[in-house]
């Protein structure tokens, strides 16, 4: 009976660690998986954490085809990532787009997570090669004001 008690104990610990994680969490977690088992595990992570989306959508599963077309010999080796920026829309729901660092060019990955309730849930990812432009863009003197 005693260790009857012991397991209960552990399993509602760990169900209430998992239901607690917060969008740091999830995108740290995210970005172990996609550099030690790859884009399609991480991405089915992300996706286990909203009920509300399937993991076989035909949008998820192109969204995997095109993650995975990202190799060392198309954009070289992976290096890391960075915070780039974080928007708070509320206390609900947040935008975090990150600098994805790879020795041929970087990449940038955005997150959004929302809550509902009282618990995280992942709410969309993305992914693109504009940051670069976008710099330049907003490097041109017409997004300055000049005295």
């Amino acid at each position: 009976m005693k260790n009857f008690i012991v397991l209960i104990l552990i399993v509602i610990s760990s169900s209430s660690f998992y239901a607690q994680s917060s969008p740091e969490e999830m995108v740290e977690k995210f970005f172990e998986k996609y550099k030690t088992e790859g884009s399609t595990t991480a991405l089915n992570y992300l996706y286990s954490k909203n009920d509300w989306v399937s993991q076989s959508s035909d949008d998820v599963i192109l969204l995997k085809n095109q993650m995975e077309a990202l190799k060392e010999d198309y954009v070289g080796k992976y290096y890391g990532y960075e915070l780039i920026l974080e928007k708070n829309l509320s206390d609900s729901y947040v935008l975090k787009s990150y600098l994805v660092k790879y020795g041929r060019q970087p990449l940038r990955f955005t997150f959004q997570f929302y809550k509902p309730n009282d618990v995280w849930v992942f709410h969309g990812f993305s992914y693109d090669a504009n940051l670069i432009e976008e710099v330049k863009e907003a490097a041109k003197l017409y997004n300055f004001r000049l005295h």
